[in-house]
């Protein structure tokens, strides 16, 4: 499955964000995987959707925990 991962500014606060998106699968599945994002990085986050938010410029460690679970990453 590819997804895609790109580092946005949380409107709210001005923050840097990475921002995972494009996942086909169920709330529970989509929950577990930002679980692991969010302890993998050290950062909090949550999900919206179908996407996961993490806060802070993790793009790079996301990419990798994500490519270790076995997910094609994008962006």
């Amino acid at each position: 499955m590819k997804l895609k991962i790109k580092q946005e500014r949380n409107p709210k606060t001005g923050k840097a964000v990475t921002v995972i998106s494009d996942i086909k699968h169920n709330p529970q599945v989509i929950e577990k995987l930002a679980s692991k994002l969010k302890s993998g990085c050290g950062a909090g986050g949550h999900v919206e959707g179908k996407s996961i938010i993490i806060q802070g410029a993790k793009t790079d460690q996301a990419r990798k925990i994500l490519q270790k679970e076995g997910f094609e990453v994008e962006g």
